[in-house]
């Protein structure tokens, strides 16, 4: 009776105890990451943007189905943060799911295409056989009436499988915190897109303005009216939160760039995309293949010097070149293209960790000019340069798609060090072009030094530029249809645009490095059977001795 008694008084403790730690942990919430890269804990700007999730947030993955062990160590990274976000916010939900499972395996592929969600077609090696299998790597956000595609897989030209993996990990929590934002967050910032001087045009740069626009208000805005408001003018922009100037061919009037330094003085953002050069591409494709590049005079020179750089009107060559394909020959009635590298397209790959150009890909500038760094009070970061075998081309110059059979010679490039920016952010409280000089109009409320401010210059301004189909609609950015390679243009410009509009710190998540091991599938496929003795049969074995040595020491103990 006394054992009863107390076993049920022990039984009622245990369950008051369990109930009370209950109770505290639901008042007293924390989650402990024992990973030495701590990449299941979550940053400040995803708690706050997770927090703020209100209704139920829907995530599809498609990332399921039969695939290699990298796309299952994707898939499993996946899964968890997602439950890292669940268990903050009940409110988000989310399934795995398998495309192909049921109907037609052409006709899902065409509608995935059609969203926007290219699949992928990765090999099976598996003991020496390899099978095609189809992969979707992609995740669909949906909150209320907005939707917006995660990608899951970055793409990095001549990586493995392997190694795009551990860079996707590393961007996960980018990517879907992103995600949120873009759909549980009403737009605030509005970004003009100015026009007036030349600037490119809107089909050019189409699939840039369709991304922004999913985060921010957008809006061209032209320059033609300072010629009879100015002021009004200056009033007008200083509404915007972002200027983006891309690639003017025409020169800015005096009025025009006191509207712009302005601008600039009273807080305005801006992401200068300049070419100082007269040259495309396009004019290279002509009967003789040749065509003469000057200097460009836009008439910034004064403006960029007192904010602290120089674009010089000189073209860089770069041994580290991207390809182009040219026409070689005839087979039937198809013309025969082959690549050829071309010293004056860069293949830019980031040098830094900085958040705009952190576990970025190779990107490609074409006909660029030198940024020369000026000495001032403004704090510059180079985000990207030429590589230390590249050299300045003095304009004017005549080119030709002949220069392609050129061998460059290691020894010319290696004397002339290189590494010349192509990519600067300049922070910090900028002065005014005109201050102390006689204002080109009258302005009430002009000022000489501005308050805190950045602004990124980009010496291509091809860098935006997105490529026609053969129906004249664009093409991604990043996407060269003559080469069939994908650069990460676009989302360096994105990240520059977050990050000259970032007020909730998002971008700072790319920064987040986590070491992800992988399996060495040759060593496993020459120890096979060692392997599967060690990983199965060793567990096994462990568990049956155990086994049988506590059912021997039970029989022991009891048995008499």
């Amino acid at each position: 009776m006394k054992n009863k008694k107390a076993n049920l008084k022990s039984l009622l403790t245990i369950i008051g105890i369990l109930i009370a730690v209950n109770t505290i942990s639901h008042f007293f919430f924390k989650r402990v990451d024992l990973t030495e890269d701590q990449r299941y804990t979550l940053s400040k700007t995803s708690l706050n943007i997770v927090e703020s999730v209100k209704e139920p947030l829907y995530i599809d993955v498609f990332l399921e189905g039969n695939f290699p062990g990298e796309f299952k160590k994707l898939q499993t990274e996946t899964r968890q943060l997602l439950e890292e976000f669940k268990a903050y916010n009940s409110n988000i939900v989310f399934d795995f799911i398998n495309p192909l499972e049921e109907g037609n395996e052409t006709e899902i592929m065409q509608q995935f295409v059609d969203r926007g969600l290219t699949p992928l077609n990765v090999t099976l090696d598996y003991k020496g056989k390899q099978t095609q299998e189809v992969v979707f790597p992609w995740a669909v956000v949906t909150y209320g009436n907005k939707s917006t595609k995660v990608p899951l897989l970055k793409n990095m030209m001549g990586a493995s499988t392997a190694e795009k993996v551990v860079s996707s990990v590393q961007h996960l929590e980018y990517a879907f915190a992103n995600g949120f934002n873009t759909v549980s967050k009403s737009k605030e910032k509005k970004i003009a897109i100015i026009k007036g001087n030349g600037e490119m045009h809107e089909l050019l740069i189409a699939d840039f303005l369709r991304s922004v626009r999913e985060n921010y208000y957008i809006g061209p805005f032209t320059l033609d009216s300072v010629a009879v408001s100015p002021q009004n003018t200056i009033k007008a922009l200083k509404k915007y939160d972002l200027a983006i100037i891309a690639k003017p061919t025409e020169s800015f009037t005096d009025e025009e760039k006191q509207v712009l330094d302005q601008f600039v003085i009273n807080g305005g953002k801006t992401l200068w995309l300049m070419d100082q050069v007269v040259m495309e591409m396009d004019s290279l494709y002509t009967e003789t293949g040749s065509n003469l590049a000057f200097p460009r005079d836009l008439n910034l020179n004064d403006m960029f010097f007192k904010y602290g750089f120089r674009i010089k009107p000189d073209l860089i060559k770069d041994v580290q070149a991207a390809p182009i394909s040219l026409a070689t020959g005839q087979q039937g009635t198809a013309t025969q293209y082959t690549q050829f590298p071309w010293l004056y397209s860069l293949a830019v790959f980031p040098e830094i960790k900085h958040p705009i150009v952190s576990n970025l890909d190779v990107m490609k500038f074409e006909f660029t000019n030198p940024i020369e760094l000026l000495n001032n009070d403004i704090q510059k970061t180079v985000l990207l340069k030429s590589s230390s075998n590249s050299k300045l081309v003095g304009t004017p110059i005549e080119i030709s798609l002949s220069m392609v059979s050129e061998q460059p010679d290691p020894a010319e490039y290696a004397q002339k060090k290189g590494n010349i920016p192509v990519a600067v952010l300049l922070e910090g409280n900028f002065h005014s072009v005109y201050e102390n000089r006689v204002l080109p109009f009258e302005d009430s409320t002009f000022s000489a030094k501005g308050k805190m401010n950045k602004m990124i210059v980009i010496s291509d301004g091809d860098v935006i530029k997105n490529q026609l189909d053969k129906n004249y609609q664009p093409l991604e950015l990043g996407y060269d249809k003559w080469t069939n390679n994908m650069y990460a243009n676009k989302e360096f410009l994105m990240n520059c645009v977050n990050y000259l509009l970032d007020d909730n710190g998002l971008i700072n998540i790319r920064s987040k490095e986590v070491n992800l091991p992988l399996l060495d599938k040759e060593k496993v496929f020459e120890n096979y059977t060692y392997t599967q003795v060690i990983t199965i049969g060793l567990p096994i074995l462990i568990l049956s001795l155990f086994g049988i040595a506590f059912t021997f020491f039970r029989k022991k103990k009891y048995g008499k």
